[in-house]
C-alpha cells in the first residue's frame, strides 16, 4: 500500500509550481511547431509516445535511476560519473543549459529546505537532482521514475498548450491518454542494463539547433 507521506513528497517533487522553472522551456517543440511538424493533439501525442518509446527522455530518467541507488548506497564517486555521462549526452547547448539550470535550482531548494544535509551537489542535472529529492524524501524507485516522467509529460503539454494552441480539456485528455504509455516506459527503463543505454533523438536534436536561430521565440529551449 502506497505510503500517504511518500505519495505527498512525490506530489511535491513532481508538482508545476516546484521553483525550477520547467515552464519556460519546451525542449524543442516551439521549433516544431513554428515549422508545422506539430500542429494538433495527434501529432503532439505521437511526438510525445515516439520520445516515451526511443528518445532521450529514457536515457534521463535511466540515470535518475542510477543516480538514486548511488545516494542510497552513499557512492558519490559513481554518482558523479553518471551525472557527468548524462551531461555528454546532451544534444545540444540549449538542453544542456537548461538541466544545469533546473538541476542547480532544485539542489538549491533542497538546502533550503534540508539545512542538515551537508552531502548535496552544487551543480547537477535535473534528473540527478530529482533522484537526490527523491532518496532524501524517501520516495521509491519505481514511484520517483513515473512520477519524473508524469512532470515532463505534464510541461510539454503546457507548452503545447500555449504553442499550438490547444484547449485545456483536449491537454487534460492528451496526459490521461499517456497513462499507459508513462507505466510501460516506467517499466522499461528501470529494467535497462548499462549496456542497453540509447536513444533515437536525432529529431529532438534538429529542433533545438534550429531553435537557438529561431527569430522569435516564448521559451528559452
Amino acid at each position: 500500500m502506497l505510503d500517504q507521506k511518500e505519495l505527498l513528497c512525490l506530489l511535491q517533487l513532481a508538482s508545476p509550481i516546484l521553483p525550477v522553472g520547467a515552464y519556460s522551456y519546451s525542449e524543442g517543440l516551439e521549433t516544431l511547431v513554428e515549422k508545422g511538424i506539430i500542429s494538433n493533439s495527434a501529432s503532439l501525442n505521437d511526438w510525445l509516445e515516439r520520445s516515451l518509446c526511443q528518445g532521450s527522455i529514457r536515457l534521463e530518467t535511466a540515470v535518475l535511476v542510477r543516480v538514486y541507488r548511488c545516494f542510497c548506497q552513499e557512492d558519490f564517486t559513481k554518482l558523479n560519473y553518471w551525472d557527468n555521462w548524462l551531461s555528454a549526452t546532451r544534444e545540444t547547448a540549449e538542453l544542456r543549459q537548461q538541466s544545469w539550470q533546473m538541476g542547480r535550482s532544485l539542489l538549491n531548494l533542497l538546502r533550503e529546505l534540508a539545512p542538515d544535509r551537508d552531502d548535496l551537489p552544487e551543480q547537477a542535472n535535473y534528473a540527478t537532482a530529482f533522484a537526490i529529492g527523491a532518496s532524501h524524501w524517501q520516495i521509491g524507485e519505481e514511484l520517483a521514475v513515473l512520477g519524473y516522467l508524469h512532470s515532463w509529460a505534464s510541461n510539454l503539454i503546457n507548452a503545447g498548450l500555449r504553442l499550438i494552441p490547444l484547449g485545456q480539456t483536449p491537454g487534460q485528455a492528451l496526459l490521461l491518454g499517456l497513462q499507459p504509455s508513462l507505466l510501460t516506459a516506467t517499466a522499461d527503463i528501470i529494467s535497462l542494463a548499462d549496456e542497453n543505454l540509447s536513444s533515437w533523438s536525432w529529431g529532438l536534436s534538429f529542433a533545438s539547433m534550429n531553435h537557438e536561430t529561431q527569430y522569435s521565440r516564448l521559451f528559452r529551449s
